[in-house]
């Protein structure tokens, strides 16, 4: 259980309604055990009036009704108490739950963009759900059930063994037994759990990628295809499921079959002991009782160890994933105010997954309220460039320096909220048209909401809609067109009214008309904002104050369109290939 450690502080934090929640539980179990009592009373004077007639009919009738009334009571209060314990330990559960997935959700937000490439969406889905549900039944129902399974053994075998020890030793025997059963079926149990959990994350990433290129699958008619891999991972987890439950499904028979010794024990040996007067009928009678209560909990204990085996292995899963080392690091340093002047030194940038170099030695600067196109085949840089500056990744060499600070320095998060980013891949919320471009500024006004989408020529397009900037986009926004997707991300990044807007390649999808107009809009509300643009257009990058031209990585030329037409090298090439396409 040592993976389970790390739940300890949260035991710590509920630790007050765990006390009462124990507390009760011990008071539930002591109510409980009042009725066995009372009936083996019951019987005792059932059987010295038939004996012996030693007492009245009257008072042996009043003693029963007061047994009966006691038993009903016991059982109405041991309810009660039952339910206070439940809304005590189980509650902490869903605490400790709730913490939990925050804790973890915090991580994923801490996280660099590495760790997401690297890992799949349904495992890192599959360890906030799946995996924290297995973790909260270790800390609601198991030691729920626990502390009742101790309480109950503690006070049940107590008085056992004041009234019958030599009854008691014979009916305790197959506990010992019983005991290294579930030790050897424990460990089989938690390797196979984690194994289970491990197919469950495939499935869950197989079913999310399925889902989330549906659009795809049907355009190449892969439907047969996609349905046998299901179908393969699918059997390969109910294989791996069917191999943990039948490990699992030797607890209850096995539980069965040991209270059922016991009850055999307690029958014949507890039979000899009244023919031999050594215990009355009475004791027989409450022995039979308990050891039908001790049932459930002795079951209890194979079922507890089962969560206790599957918390282990799915807690495993998460504290693999918390040690996980967090790069990029809030500074606790003073909040600054950013101007825009960005400046590149050295910088040079290798991918870690593929030992790629996108950059190579790369060197410029730009002041604030400035644009400038990055030009360049594709994998020459552009987009690496944009990512450096958003703190998407660190230079592998030479410093990013942001108003004369290096960009390390930064609050990264503070640093943030000075830029509109607007990557290639444009990502919508399954929400409103509204809800999508005030995502760059949630307390926007309306007239900023139109303001920005007329900025990004979006918003004839919005009115068009029945539902004008109420209409409900479908997953990553499948109903719009690519064209009004891009537009849309533009809106959103440029109501925020950013110090650094950062466009990578985001007017690819619309025609070159719209295109001029919004260039020509950014141009006019962004005279105090540095911009950068990722292009393969000469229509666009000629609007820009500047013109970095990368290839293989290093810079080829930087200047104005005017200066780089003059030097006749790559940006000359695409001026000319390009002007006779539109002749």
């Amino acid at each position: 259980m040592k993976e389970l450690k790390f739940l300890n502080k949260f035991l710590y934090k509920y630790r007050f309604k765990l006390i009462i929640g124990f507390f009760i539980t011990i008071t539930a179990r002591i109510f409980a055990l009042i009725a066995p009592n009372l009936v083996g009373n019951s019987i005792t004077l059932i059987e010295n009036y038939i004996v012996s007639s030693s007492i009245e009919i009257d008072l042996l009738k009043e003693k029963l009704l007061i047994n009966i009334v006691l038993i009903i009571g016991s059982a109405i209060l041991a309810g009660i108490f039952t339910f206070i314990m439940r809304q005590m330990i189980i509650n902490v559960s869903r605490y400790i739950e709730f913490d939990l997935k925050n804790i973890i959700y915090k991580k994923y937000q801490l996280l660099e963009f590495d760790f997401y490439k690297n890992n799949r969406t349904g495992d890192l889905m599959n360890r906030i759900s799946e995996d924290v549900s297995k973790v909260r039944m270790y800390v609601g129902p198991a030691i729920m059930y626990t502390i009742n399974t101790i309480t109950l053994f503690v006070i049940v075998i107590s008085y056992m063994i004041s009234v019958a020890p030599t009854l008691t030793m014979y009916v305790l025997t197959p506990l010992p037994v019983l005991s290294f059963i579930i030790y050897k079926i424990s460990k089989v149990i938690n390797v196979r759990s984690k194994v289970v959990q491990e197919y469950l994350s495939k499935l869950t990433t197989f079913a999310q990628e399925s889902f989330s290129g549906v659009k795809i699958i049907k355009a190449y008619t892969l439907e047969k295809v996609s349905n046998n891999n299901l179908e393969s991972i699918a059997h390969q987890s109910k294989k791996k499921n069917m191999n943990l439950v039948k490990v699992q499904s030797w607890f209850f028979p096995l539980m069965i079959l040991l209270i059922g010794a016991s009850n055999i024990l307690v029958i014949y040996i507890g039979g000899l002991q009244y023919i031999n007067d050594q215990i009355e009928l009475g004791i027989l009678a409450e022995f039979i009782i308990y050891v039908t209560m001790l049932t459930w909990p002795v079951a209890t204990v194979g079922w507890v160890t089962s969560i206790v085996q599957q918390a282990e292995a799915s807690q495993k899963r998460i504290n693999e994933f918390l040690k996980y080392p967090v790069t990029i690091e809030k500074k606790s340093l003073r909040k600054k105010e950013v101007s825009g002047k960005i400046e590149f030194k050295n910088v040079s940038f290798t991918y870690k997954e593929t030992n790629i170099e996108a950059l190579k030695n790369v060197s410029f600067s730009i002041k604030p309220g400035e644009s400038i196109a990055i030009m360049g085949d594709v994998g020459s840089g552009k987009s690496t460039i944009l990512e450096l500056i958003s703190g998407v990744y660190k230079p592998t060499e030479g410093k990013i320096i942001v108003d004369n600070l290096d960009l390390n320095n930064y609050n990264i998060s503070d640093f943030r909220n000075s830029i509109g980013y607007v990557p290639q891949t444009t990502f919508l919320f399954s929400d409103t048209i509204e809800n999508n471009i005030k995502f760059g500024k949630h307390e926007a006004t309306y007239e900023e909401l139109i303001n920005s989408s007329k900025s990004s020529c979006l918003h004839n397009d919005i009115l068009s809609f029945d539902k004008k900037y109420k209409t409900l986009l479908g997953e990553r926004g499948v109903n719009l067109s690519g064209g009004q997707k891009q537009r849309l991300s533009i809106a959103r990044a440029i109501i925020k009214k950013p110090k650094i807007l950062l466009l990578d390649d985001s007017l690819s999808a619309v025609d070159t008309e719209t295109e001029e107009k919004i260039i020509n809009n950014i141009n006019s509300i962004t005279k105090n904002i540095t911009v950068f643009i990722t292009t393969h257009r000469i229509s666009t990058s000629k609007k820009c104050d500047k013109i970095l031209m990368l290839k293989d990585g290093s810079i080829e030329s930087i200047g104005s369109h005017k200066e780089l037409m003059k030097e006749k090298k790559s940006y000359f090439s695409i001026f000319n290939k390009q002007s006779k396409e539109v002749n």
